[in-house]
């Protein structure tokens, strides 16, 4: 299970970061983490703003609700899914996965 922190701004979402793949797409879960493959290689933040675009897509969000807030160099990030709370984030997971 995907573990989730509520915050006042919205839900602070654990991403294990792919970078490099052959595709963008949520992939799976690994570690109590959402796993993401990108394209984009891991440099100078690339991969860190395809991620966010593979998040905003599948999430259906605007890009600007979707923000990094820890992990910038690392394979484990959080990201912030900025006016979406848990119980919402619960349903988008498994939306992401079912499509």
């Amino acid at each position: 299970m995907i573990r989730l922190e509520a915050t006042a701004e919205g839900t602070i979402i654990p991403i294990r970061a792919q970078p490099g793949a052959k595709r963008n797409a949520i992939v799976g879960e690994h570690d109590g983490a959402l796993r993401v493959a990108v394209t984009a290689p891991p440099d100078k933040g690339k991969a860190n703003e395809a991620l966010a675009a593979v998040l905003s897509n599948a999430f259906e969000l605007p890009k600007s609700a979707v923000e990094l807030v820890s992990g910038p160099t690392s394979r484990q990030k959080k990201f912030l899914l900025r006016g979406v709370s848990v119980e919402e984030t619960q349903v988008l997971i498994r939306r992401s996965y079912s499509s």
